[in-house]
């Protein structure tokens, strides 16, 4: 008898181990279907524990990016914690769900620039100082733009002999938590890098600053064969394509472009208009994700444009185009209490994350069913 159980055990695993027919073509049509917020505090983990099993995991999203920065009760560097931060046991329980549902979990602490916000230094920069790209401007009392220092966002010295080993310790440690084989990085909107008062900086090339940078933060992660991704803006010339310098660059670090390693996954963001820039990224040799924010007719325009792009190129371009990724831009418990009606902005209508987020998993099940 125990023949012929055990193998039948072992057929029925394998059998549900096996993706189905419906999830071979969704793989196949769209590889990557993300979804980014900001990790959630621990008094918000059930409901968003909640969220990925009643709402993540049906619409078969397969990759979650947590922007945790300094929410983590972190052993190498305790000092930049959070006040308030989730525990190693809170993050083993996304861990353990993601990994129920065969989503990929993604951790992002913010490298280079986004190292403060509005009139706030943030974590790093008000513990380590001496990492200061620009420490004679100071955060102002109220915060306004523009301003006559050009301040929107602080950055760190990419050239301070210091900053990596803080750093990638958070890195690391936040990677191993995560149980991940990939980070993301941020590095969107990084206005101040070479600048012109700065001992170890001025006077470079600002894209070659930039690629070294990046290049070292996915050389460090590749040690432990985990991938880099990063937000694509400061790869597209700005002021050229006419997009702007919020969602493209205007100091030159779109050259880096060409110099970083193929192998980073690009998140490229767009929320005004459906910029096609992911043929950019992809005709570059670079892996694109195509990431709307609130805006649901632009979102549906961009998972339609995403699905063409896989079927209108050469067999070595169609797998640069990974899939569609959203993005919230609020704070875990906000996003929540506006998804499920406990808070409604009422003068946003249907510009809204929650909304953007269901027409673009809409249009996703409406286009693999129609494939």
């Amino acid at each position: 008898m125990a023949r012929l159980f055990f193998p039948l055990i072992a057929f029925v695993f394998a059998l549900l181990a096996t993706p189905s027919v419906a999830q071979t073509k969704l793989d196949s049509l769209l590889p990557i279907r993300g979804f980014c917020i900001a990790a959630p505090q621990p008094k918000q983990l059930d409901t968003f524990i909640k969220f990925i099993n009643e709402e993540l995991a049906p619409r078969q999203v397969n990759t979650l990016i947590l922007r945790v920065d300094f929410n983590y009760e972190f052993d190498s560097h305790p000092e930049l914690r959070d006040s308030i931060a989730l525990s190693k046991r809170d993050v083993k329980k996304l861990v353990k769900v993601c990994r129920q549902h065969n989503i990929r979990l993604i951790p992002q602490i913010n490298l280079l620039g986004h190292q403060s916000w509005a009139s706030k230094t943030t974590n790093l920069l008000r513990v380590y100082p001496e990492f200061d790209e620009t420490p004679e401007v100071k955060m102002p009392e109220k915060y306004v733009w523009p301003n006559p220092d050009g301040l929107y966002c602080k950055s760190y010295c990419p050239l301070h002999p210091g900053v990596h080993a803080v750093v990638f310790a958070l890195v690391d440690e936040i990677c191993d938590a995560f149980e991940t084989d990939a980070f993301h990085a941020g590095m969107d909107e990084v206005f101040y890098i070479g600048h012109e008062k700065c001992p170890r900086c001025s006077g470079r090339d600002k894209a070659e600053l930039f690629a070294g940078e990046v290049n070292i933060i996915r050389d460090h992660l590749a040690q432990k064969n985990r991938k880099l991704w990063i937000w694509g803006d400061r790869l597209i010339d700005g002021k050229t394509t006419g997009i702007g310098l919020w969602e493209g660059s205007f100091n030159n670090t779109y050259r880096a472009i060409d110099l970083i390693a193929k192998d980073v996954m690009i998140c490229d963001w767009h929320y005004e208009r459906p910029d096609q820039t992911a043929v950019y990224f992809a005709t570059k040799g670079l892996s694109v994700i195509t990431c709307p924010w609130r805006k649901p007719g632009f979102a549906i325009l961009q998972t339609q444009d995403m699905i063409k792009f896989r079927k209108s190129v050469t067999p070595v371009m169609k797998d640069r185009f990974q899939g569609m990724m959203q993005t919230v831009w609020s704070g875990a418990g906000p996003f929540l209490d506006e998804f499920y009606g406990v808070k409604v902005n009422t003068e946003a209508g249907d510009d809204t994350p929650s909304s953007c987020f269901k027409a673009m998993f809409g249009e996703i099940k409406r286009l693999s069913e129609a494939n």
